[in-house]
Formats: structure tokens, sequence, C-alpha cells
């Protein structure tokens, strides 16, 4: 059952193929799975338990294929357009939906399980198959960014305190592109090497994109590009939207050690599946080249909602702060903080308007055992 539950994911992404393949109002079908697997996602219990697989071809062929069916959905998308007489603007929508949000579930965790392991081919392929979201220097950021400033305040994958989806996300793009272009041009630098050389990663991103662009004219035209462009641009903002869940709030000292405790973690089983254990992983962030099955929940979490109804409670600030993330905090600031930490979380939630909720006996119970 382990190994079969990974194939989870390649089944939600056949039955977007099968929309675009039959046409008409079905190409709705991929975005359709977004509320369906938040509703039945919410209503399963948490899943606790590890995974028992062991590392190979059998383990990591559902990320392979997740990741190359995603590449492969838009040329399915180019080709409905090529051979469809007649598609009204609710339909271009629909397919502009599903393909947008098959490109953040499943392949942005599909793609980050292959870039962050070892292996040529594997981070060839995991790099490159974000050409679907217009990203393929994004790992530059993520690994050697994300990983060394998650919850400081120098992560721009980490939400400060009040901040709503709407005003993290257009930052967060901005950011982690500029980011991953200087981290990029200053390790150039370090070798000799012009910043801007054309050993610069953003030169193989743009060829990427222009033979992507150049398959899709082939197959459906402007037209086809057109569609494609829009779903490519619509998932590069809906894959940063959800490191807003992953981190939000969280305060770490910079320069301190990276614990499970400095990141969100959502248990849910299709939240896991789908996510290839990205929304598990509490590990992750200390040991970075540990596989998706080898990562095992955190028990002493502070327990968050399914992922999907984090995203959906998101769209509705005062929903996702009152409801979901101030309890949560109020609970990471009294139970898991240190106490520089809660200084600092003290000083966010002055800035924010939120509530003192800091109790005072825990802060000083903290403070003299470190």
């Amino acid at each position: 059952m382990d190994y079969l539950r990974y194939y989870f994911p390649a089944l939600v992404q056949a039955a977007a193929y099968a929309g675009f393949i039959v046409g008409g109002d079905w190409v709705f079908v991929g975005i359709a799975s977004l509320p369906l697997l938040g509703i039945i996602d919410q209503l399963l219990p948490n899943d606790m338990k590890p995974r028992h697989l062991r590392s190979g071809l059998i383990a990591d062929l559902p990320v392979w294929i997740s990741t190359l069916m995603a590449v492969g959905l838009y040329l399915v998308a180019a080709r409905w357009v090529a051979v469809t007489d007649h598609i009204t603007p609710m339909q271009y929508a629909g397919a502009i939906l599903s393909l947008a949000w098959m490109s953040v579930v499943p392949l942005v965790p599909s793609a980050h399980e292959l870039y962050h392991q070892r292996g040529k081919l594997r981070r060839f392929v995991g790099q490159y198959s974000q050409v679907c979201y217009l990203d393929c220097t994004r790992e530059i950021a993520h690994v050697t960014g994300h990983h060394l400033d998650v919850a400081t305040v120098n992560d721009s994958d980490t939400a400060p305190r009040g901040t709503s989806l709407y005003a993290f996300t257009p930052r967060a793009v901005v950011q982690s592109t500029r980011d991953a272009w200087r981290m990029e041009s200053d390790s150039l630098e370090k070798q000799g090497y012009g910043r801007w050389s054309i050993r610069h990663r953003l030169w193989k991103a743009i060829l990427a994109q222009i033979v992507m662009q150049s398959v899709v004219y082939a197959i459906g035209g402007w037209q086809a590009v057109a569609v494609v462009l829009a779903g490519m641009v619509g998932a590069r903002f809906w894959v940063e939207s959800f490191n807003y869940f992953q981190h939000y709030g969280l305060i770490r000292i910079e320069g301190g050690a990276i614990s499970r405790r400095h990141v969100w973690n959502h248990l849910k089983p299709l939240s896991r599946v789908m996510g290839f254990e990205i929304t598990n992983h509490a590990d992750h962030h200390t040991d970075s080249f540990a596989k998706f099955h080898e990562l095992v929940p955190d028990r002493q979490w502070i327990p968050m909602p399914s992922v999907f109804i984090c995203f959906f409670s998101a769209l509705v600030p005062p929903l996702w702060h009152n409801l979901i993330i101030k309890p949560a905090l109020k609970r990471w600031d009294n139970e898991l903080a240190t106490p520089e930490e809660r200084a600092l979380a003290r000083e966010q939630n002055r800035k924010a308007g939120w509530p003192d909720w800091f109790d005072e006996k825990t802060g000083k119970a903290q403070m003299a055992t470190a």
C-alpha cells in the first residue's frame, strides 16, 4: 500500500488529461480536483504513519511519472486548442486554471523531490520540468537560500505575521527570482566568470522556455501558446502562495540551529500523498537529501488543517488569521519558541496589531532552562 498510494497524483493528472482529450467543459476536470481534494482531505484523520519503502526505482517511479505528466499536459492542451473548432471564454478559463493547478500539485513537490536528490539526470529533470511555471532557476534560491534562512527575516518564503496571501505572493515571486539570479551571478563571479556570462542558468532557463513554446506552437499555433503561457503565469504565482502555509509567522534567530519546529506540517492523508510528503517536511529541513518516503511525521507538531483548506481560508484573510494561524502561533510562541524567538515574535505581533498572548510563566521557565 505504501508504494501504491503515491500513484494517486498520477491518477488525478490522468483525469485532467482525459478532460482535455474529451474537450468541451471537461477541461475543468483538472481545477475541479482542487476543492474535491480539499473536502475529502479535511474529513480524513491525520496520517501519522511513517512510510516503509525501499529506496530505488520502484519508490521513485511515481515521482518521475508525475513530473513528466505535468509537462505533457501542456502539449495535450495545445492539441486541444488545435483540434477544437469553437472554444468558449469559459472553456479557455477552465483550461488555463487546470493547467495552472496541475503545475502546482503535483509538479512542484515532484520536481522538488528530484532536484533535491543526488544524480545529474534527476536534478536536470527536476530543474527543467519547472518550465511549466516559468522558473527553471527556482531551486537555486530554494536550496542555497530558503534552506539556510528558513523562518528568519532573510527568507522570502516565510511570511511575516499579519501579511495576507495577496501581499505575500507577488513579493515572494519577485524576491525569490532576484535571489536566484543574484546567487547564480555571485557563484559565477567567484569562479572567475562574468556575472551574466553565457554560463548563467538564466540563459538556459530562457532556452528551455523557447523550446517548450516552439513545440506548443508547432502543435497548436499562437492560440495554443497564449493558453499555455497564461497557465504558466498563473502557476508561477500559485506556486509561491503555497510557501505561505508552510512557514507563516515562524521565527528563528539568524544563524541559529534549524530544528523540526521551524516549519508547519500538514499531515492529512491527501496532503501528504499529493505533495509527495512536502507537507510532512520537518525532517526535510534538517536533512534536505532525505527522500520523500524517509520523512517521519513530527509527533510534537502543532496540528494544522489540510493544506488545501489552508489555501481556501487564506483567500479570506480574517478566516486564515483568526481561525487557523493565530491559534497555532499562540501555541508555538508559548510552547516551542526560545526566549530570543519569543522576543522577536512579540515584536512581530505588535507590528501586526495582534494580541500579546505570551504566557509569562512559560517564558520565565524557558529562560531558566536556557
